[in-house]
């Protein structure tokens, strides 16, 4: 009788080899890895700036909530706008997160408050009257999880074991981005190439009034407010094997390719890699715009060697993985990643229409008794004063225009210039 209910005993003990082999996947995905960054520049005009910020906190006093934030900031017409970025933007995109949340919540909130940080920013700078603008390529990096939120031609870029190079960012440039120079004509601003005497024109397409040749920026508010803030975002879960971010202003990518800088510092520490880079970029081109690289290295816990050798051979298989996917294919590739164990597509989402980036909220999303509050500036706002980002939209025919989230009344005055359905009416001094 004994040695049966000792039989069935152990019988219960054992553990099929999936749920093991499962088991220890999570909790080797759950060790932190170790994130060393270099940093290397060479300034020509002095409206290039960065953030570097290791020791973020989702819960304050919580070691192991930690995050880190890089960003670069390429002004335009000056440094200001550049400066107040690199000042707002963090605490902005922070404050648009809900409180108390998981770590995983927190993650999924991230994109959306990432628009609405950008937006905030933009409103505020521009309040000032003045007609500096910058481009921003800000990044968390969250253990494994990287997010990535754009405007301009700034980029970020991930290369991985075995050299797999793929792009984080869409450049917003109106010479390359076709869809985006529909979408400024489509809301009132006019695209053309700067016409010289004889009526030749010559140089980049612009958008005018302005002359400016992106499509988004921070600031900027003398071009029009077709101009947007809002960012491209997407948001990726390496594997445990890590991998290394690029991030740089477009005076790297005007003389190297995603994979040409990737190649070019290879086997090199994070430091000795940014400064590589931009040697790399000043020997092809020359110091013509301000030049600007970090380096993020993303590694294992157990691995004391930070760089990933050189590939010997470029596999056709996993470069056919990893060109430059398009918005539509994003959700096939992101299944070919995971399947490979490289690196997972959690978002993407480059629209420029608030609404669409803001979605829907739930009824029982509202916590505060009696109030709403703005989705963009995080201001309460009373039942009667709140506007729904959907009222009057028609991108979605379940929107209901009752529905959250909600904005306060210079929050929506914004979303509608943006849109091209009226001025700001905010004045140039």
């Amino acid at each position: 009788m004994g040695s049966t209910v000792e039989r069935h005993r152990h019988h219960h003990d054992l553990v099929p080899l999936a749920a093991l082999i499962s088991r220890e996947m999570r909790s080797e995905k759950m060790e932190k890895p170790t994130v060393r960054y270099g940093h290397a520049a060479q300034s020509r005009k002095g409206e290039d700036y960065f953030l570097t910020k290791t020791d973020c906190q989702r819960v304050q006093g919580n070691p192991s909530s930690s995050f880190s934030v890089f960003a670069i900031f390429d002004g335009h017409n000056g440094n200001a706008a550049a400066t107040f970025s690199r000042d707002h933007l963090l605490n902005h995109v922070l404050s648009a997160i809900p409180r108390a949340l998981g770590r995983d919540e927190w993650l999924q909130a991230l994109p959306r408050a990432l628009v609405a940080g950008f937006v905030k920013t933009d409103k505020e700078f521009q309040s000032k009257g003045q007609t500096s603008g910058t481009t921003v390529t800000f990044v968390i990096v969250d253990r494994w999880t990287v997010s990535v939120a754009s405007v301009g031609d700034s980029r970020c870029i991930l290369d991985t074991q075995g050299g797999a190079v793929t792009d984080l960012t869409v450049d917003h440039r109106l010479e390359e981005n076709i869809a985006e120079r529909e979408r400024v004509m489509a809301s009132g601003g006019e695209v053309g190439r700067l016409s010289i005497v004889g009526g030749v024109e010559i140089g980049p397409l612009r958008c005018w009034p302005g002359g400016l040749c992106l499509s988004r920026s921070i600031g900027d508010m003398d071009v029009g407010e077709f101009i947007v803030p809002i960012p491209y975002v997407k948001q990726v879960k390496l594997s445990n094997v890590g991998g290394r971010l690029i991030i740089a202003s477009d005076g790297i990518w005007d003389a190297l390719s995603s994979e040409k800088a990737a190649k070019s510092c290879r086997g090199l520490p994070a430091e000795l890699a940014a400064r590589q880079v931009v040697k790399e970029a000043l020997r092809i081109r020359g110091l013509k715009d301000d030049t600007t690289c970090i380096v993020v290295d993303i590694i294992p816990p157990d691995n004391s060697v930070q760089p990933l050798p050189p590939p010997k051979k470029q596999n056709k298989f996993r470069a056919l993985l990893f060109r430059k996917n398009s918005q539509d294919s994003a959700t096939k590739l992101s299944k070919k990643l995971s399947a490979v164990g490289i690196v997972e597509q959690l978002f993407e989402e480059g629209s420029a229409m608030l609404a669409e980036r803001l979605g829907n909220d739930e009824p029982s999303g509202q916590t505060t008794p009696g109030l709403f509050m703005c989705a963009v500036c995080q201001i309460d706002l009373a039942a009667s004063e709140g506007i729904s980002v959907h009222a009057g939209s028609i991108f979605s025919m379940s929107s209901k225009p009752w529905q959250g989230p909600f904005l306060c009344a210079d929050c929506r005055n914004k979303k509608d210039a943006m849109e091209g359905k009226r001025p700001s009416g905010v004045k140039v001094v």
